[in-house]
């Protein structure tokens, strides 16, 4: 058996592991030093000014989440925001990822059965829901070569690891095919599923790229309306019939489509920003957005 260089197998009993392909790269790979860029992507800058201490919340209202999924250096500080809300909403039971896929790697609709390796620990694949999504929907098929080079899905765990420390599992799937069929199809999938099971899902996406800032949040903000407004089709709808560069788009419409089924009735932006606040260069942007729908 052979393996991409960017990504090595372990077994672990029946499991294997994904070793993390972006450490080092979009976030530091020793823990020590992992462990103070969260802590300031929480404090300083552009971040919520708090730390997630003490005990998690217990309310439990939250549906999903948007977070964005670039290096930390420039996403790090907005995805806190999100997270922030997380822990003081409390621990779900389960957790799905839901990210784009930058590599064309992959079915179009990929649940990796892997537990995920990140510098600060190992975070455990939920394989009793990741195999009702797969039993549940017509698309969605075991594939971890979708997710063997993809870093959107990969960059949020750190944050998971870092607001609960522990105990952690979660779905992780990559979204290809972001048609608004696909997209329904996964979200009604985990509507059905929520009815028997506290799921949140985070969506993740960074927004408009390589623009002026103006004009990334003018085209930003156009879209977030119909987000605002609570309506995915037609986000999706305005994102490719005007050409937005929002690459989880897909990720974000399933997680609303899921949110709303669920009893969700509000979208509120946490955070938007871009890079240009980092580097200072604001004619050659990224976006990013943290939002939460409950």
């Amino acid at each position: 058996m052979h393996f991409s260089h960017t990504m090595q197998l372990e077994y672990e009993g029946l499991s294997m592991t994904r070793i993390p392909v972006v450490a080092g790269s979009f976030y530091e790979g020793q823990s020590d030093i992992l462990l103070k860029r969260l802590a300031n992507s929480f404090l300083k800058g552009l971040g919520p000014g708090k730390l997630p201490e003490g005990e998690p919340g217990n309310s439990r209202k939250l549906r999903a989440l948007v977070s964005p999924h670039a290096g930390y250096m420039y996403s790090g500080m907005p995805a806190a925001h999100s997270y922030l809300r997380l822990f003081e909403d409390g621990k779900p039971e389960h957790i799905v990822i839901l990210g784009p896929n930058h590599t064309g790697r992959g079915g179009r609709l990929a649940v990796c059965d892997e537990d995920w390796e990140t510098p600060l620990g190992t975070v455990k694949y939920d394989r009793q829901l990741g195999q009702q999504i797969v039993d549940q929907n017509k698309t969605a098929m075991i594939d971890c070569v979708a997710h063997s080079a993809e870093h959107s899905i990969e960059v949020q765990l750190p944050f998971l690891q870092f607001i609960f420390r522990k105990g952690l599992s979660f779905v992780p799937v990559c979204i290809s095919d972001q048609s608004y069929e696909v997209c329904e199809s996964i979200g009604n999938t985990l509507a059905k599923l929520g009815e028997k099971m506290d799921i949140l899902v985070i969506a993740s996406s960074d927004f408009t790229h390589f623009e002026t800032a103006e004009s990334a949040k003018k085209k930003d903000n156009q879209a977030l309306e119909y987000l605002e407004n609570m309506d995915p089709e037609g986000f999706l709808r305005f994102v490719r019939g005007h050409g937005l560069s929002i690459c989880g788009a897909g990720p974000i419409a399933a997680a609303m489509i899921f949110a709303i089924q669920r009893g969700a009735t509000e979208f509120k932006v946490l955070k938007y920003t871009n890079s240009g606040e980092v580097t200072g260069d604001k004619g050659h942007v990224v976006a990013y957005c943290a939002a939460e729908i409950l």
